[in-house]
């Protein structure tokens, strides 16, 4: 059970990198998000979990919207640059 876990993970992973790659615009509007401009917006962290080793997903809601924001960050010191944050609109 666990493997299939982890397979439709790395699937969701893989599918999401191809939408990325594929559509350049889909990136960039997704990209727009970024922690800095939640909190500035008012947008308070709601949960927060370490999905894995390097990676950790932060939950935000806002009062005036309905929906919530989910932003995956990872860091690996390999990359340049070393944090790399997607955010992206629950709804």
């Amino acid at each position: 059970m666990q493997s299939i876990r982890s397979i439709l993970r790395g699937l969701a992973g893989a599918a999401l990198l191809l939408q990325l790659l594929v559509d350049p615009a889909f990136a960039q509007q997704q990209s727009a998000v970024t922690i800095e401009k939640l909190v500035a917006d008012g947008w308070e962290i709601t949960g927060y979990i370490a999905a894995w080793e390097n990676r950790s997903l932060i939950l935000f809601k806002h009062k005036e919207h309905k929906y919530l924001v989910q932003c995956s960050v990872l860091i690996d010191v390999l990359r340049n640059p070393r944090v790399v944050t997607y955010c992206y609109e629950l709804r």
